[in-house]
Protein backbone atom coordinates (compact mmCIF):
# COMPACT_ATOMS: atom_id res chain seq x y z
CA UNK A 1 0.00 0.00 0.00
CA UNK A 2 1.48 3.40 -0.64
CA UNK A 3 1.62 5.23 3.02
CA UNK A 4 3.18 8.42 2.94
CA UNK A 5 5.06 9.31 5.72
CA UNK A 6 3.18 11.95 8.68
CA UNK A 7 6.28 14.17 8.66
CA UNK A 8 6.45 14.27 4.87
CA UNK A 9 2.28 15.59 4.85
CA UNK A 10 3.03 18.35 7.74
CA UNK A 11 5.54 19.66 5.58
CA UNK A 12 3.24 20.10 2.87
CA UNK A 13 -0.26 20.29 4.93
CA UNK A 14 -1.80 22.49 2.12
CA UNK A 15 -0.67 20.77 -0.90
CA UNK A 16 -1.80 17.43 0.95
CA UNK A 17 -5.49 19.02 1.57
CA UNK A 18 -6.18 19.99 -1.78
CA UNK A 19 -4.60 16.53 -3.02
CA UNK A 20 -7.29 14.33 -1.06
CA UNK A 21 -9.76 17.03 -2.09
CA UNK A 22 -9.66 17.12 -5.43
CA UNK A 23 -7.50 14.15 -6.20
CA UNK A 24 -7.87 11.08 -4.03
CA UNK A 25 -7.44 9.85 -0.27
CA UNK A 26 -4.11 9.45 1.25
CA UNK A 27 -2.94 6.70 3.48
CA UNK A 28 -0.83 8.07 5.93
CA UNK A 29 1.84 6.62 8.49
CA UNK A 30 3.41 7.42 11.31
CA UNK A 31 5.54 4.93 13.38
CA UNK A 32 3.15 2.08 13.84
CA UNK A 33 -0.11 3.97 13.51
CA UNK A 34 -2.01 4.29 9.94
CA UNK A 35 -4.74 7.00 9.10
CA UNK A 36 -6.67 7.10 5.77
CA UNK A 37 -7.42 11.14 5.10
CA UNK A 38 -10.35 11.79 2.42
CA UNK A 39 -13.11 14.00 1.73
CA UNK A 40 -16.32 13.45 3.03
CA UNK A 41 -17.82 12.94 -0.85
CA UNK A 42 -15.46 9.79 -1.05
CA UNK A 43 -16.58 8.69 2.85
CA UNK A 44 -20.35 9.36 1.52
CA UNK A 45 -19.60 6.85 -1.87
CA UNK A 46 -18.50 3.93 0.37
CA UNK A 47 -20.94 4.47 3.48
CA UNK A 48 -23.79 4.19 0.32
CA UNK A 49 -23.48 0.88 0.99
CA UNK A 50 -24.97 1.34 4.06
CA UNK A 51 -29.10 1.20 4.62
CA UNK A 52 -30.90 2.08 7.94
CA UNK A 53 -34.03 -0.27 7.71
CA UNK A 54 -36.77 -0.79 9.96
CA UNK A 55 -39.80 -2.78 10.74
CA UNK A 56 -43.05 -0.46 10.46
CA UNK A 57 -46.07 -1.34 12.82
CA UNK A 58 -49.62 0.30 12.12
CA UNK A 59 -50.77 1.13 15.84
CA UNK A 60 -54.28 0.35 17.57
CA UNK A 61 -54.59 4.41 17.34
CA UNK A 62 -53.46 4.65 13.68
CA UNK A 63 -50.21 6.05 14.56
CA UNK A 64 -47.06 4.66 12.97
CA UNK A 65 -44.14 3.15 14.93
CA UNK A 66 -40.70 2.72 13.36
CA UNK A 67 -38.09 0.41 15.24
CA UNK A 68 -34.45 0.54 13.52
CA UNK A 69 -32.97 -2.34 12.88
CA UNK A 70 -29.18 -1.26 12.69
CA UNK A 71 -29.45 0.27 15.98
CA UNK A 72 -31.84 -0.28 19.35
CA UNK A 73 -34.18 2.96 18.52
CA UNK A 74 -37.41 3.14 18.13
CA UNK A 75 -39.76 6.43 17.62
CA UNK A 76 -43.54 6.74 16.52
CA UNK A 77 -45.15 9.36 15.29
CA UNK A 78 -49.32 10.14 13.77
CA UNK A 79 -48.33 8.57 10.62
CA UNK A 80 -45.37 7.48 8.74
CA UNK A 81 -43.72 10.74 7.72
CA UNK A 82 -43.63 12.06 11.43
CA UNK A 83 -42.48 8.59 12.62
CA UNK A 84 -39.57 8.78 9.65
CA UNK A 85 -38.73 12.46 11.02
CA UNK A 86 -38.76 11.37 14.67
CA UNK A 87 -36.44 8.83 13.63
CA UNK A 88 -34.00 10.86 11.68
CA UNK A 89 -33.47 13.10 14.95
CA UNK A 90 -33.09 10.19 17.01
CA UNK A 91 -30.98 8.79 14.36
CA UNK A 92 -28.92 12.10 14.41
CA UNK A 93 -28.95 12.44 18.06
CA UNK A 94 -27.53 9.12 19.19
CA UNK A 95 -24.90 9.78 16.58
CA UNK A 96 -23.74 12.86 18.13
CA UNK A 97 -23.69 11.32 21.24
CA UNK A 98 -21.72 8.23 19.93
CA UNK A 99 -19.21 10.54 18.10
CA UNK A 100 -18.97 12.24 21.51
CA UNK A 101 -17.88 9.70 23.20
CA UNK A 102 -16.41 7.38 20.56
CA UNK A 103 -13.96 5.81 22.68
CA UNK A 104 -16.25 4.51 24.94
CA UNK A 105 -19.03 3.84 22.18
CA UNK A 106 -16.85 2.20 19.70
CA UNK A 107 -14.95 0.01 21.70
CA UNK A 108 -18.10 -1.61 23.05
CA UNK A 109 -18.97 -4.78 21.64
CA UNK A 110 -22.43 -4.21 21.15
CA UNK A 111 -22.02 -0.89 19.85
CA UNK A 112 -18.93 -1.15 17.39
CA UNK A 113 -21.06 -2.35 14.30
CA UNK A 114 -22.73 1.14 14.61
CA UNK A 115 -19.80 2.99 13.29
CA UNK A 116 -20.65 3.09 9.45
CA UNK A 117 -24.03 3.80 10.17
CA UNK A 118 -23.27 7.05 12.58
CA UNK A 119 -20.57 8.32 10.26
CA UNK A 120 -23.37 7.98 7.51
CA UNK A 121 -25.83 10.33 9.83
CA UNK A 122 -23.34 12.50 10.75
CA UNK A 123 -22.06 13.06 7.20
CA UNK A 124 -26.11 13.58 6.29
CA UNK A 125 -26.42 15.73 9.21
CA UNK A 126 -30.08 16.06 8.22
CA UNK A 127 -32.99 14.51 10.31
CA UNK A 128 -35.08 14.89 7.15
CA UNK A 129 -33.17 13.37 5.02
CA UNK A 130 -32.03 10.15 7.50
CA UNK A 131 -35.90 9.92 8.03
CA UNK A 132 -36.26 9.77 3.98
CA UNK A 133 -33.84 7.67 3.53
CA UNK A 134 -34.83 4.52 6.09
CA UNK A 135 -36.09 1.51 4.67
CA UNK A 136 -39.32 0.22 5.61
CA UNK A 137 -40.89 -3.29 6.03
CA UNK A 138 -44.16 -3.97 7.84
CA UNK A 139 -43.68 -5.68 10.66
CA UNK A 140 -46.07 -7.74 12.62
CA UNK A 141 -47.82 -6.55 15.85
Amino acid sequence: MLMEQATDVRKQWSAICDSVIHNKPKFIKRTRDRMWFSNLETMSEILAAYHFTAQKFIEEDGSVTLSLNEIDLVENGSDEQAARLAMGNAILEYSEEYYGDYEMYSHSPNRKKHIPYIFKALIMDDPGLIGESIQCHAGKN
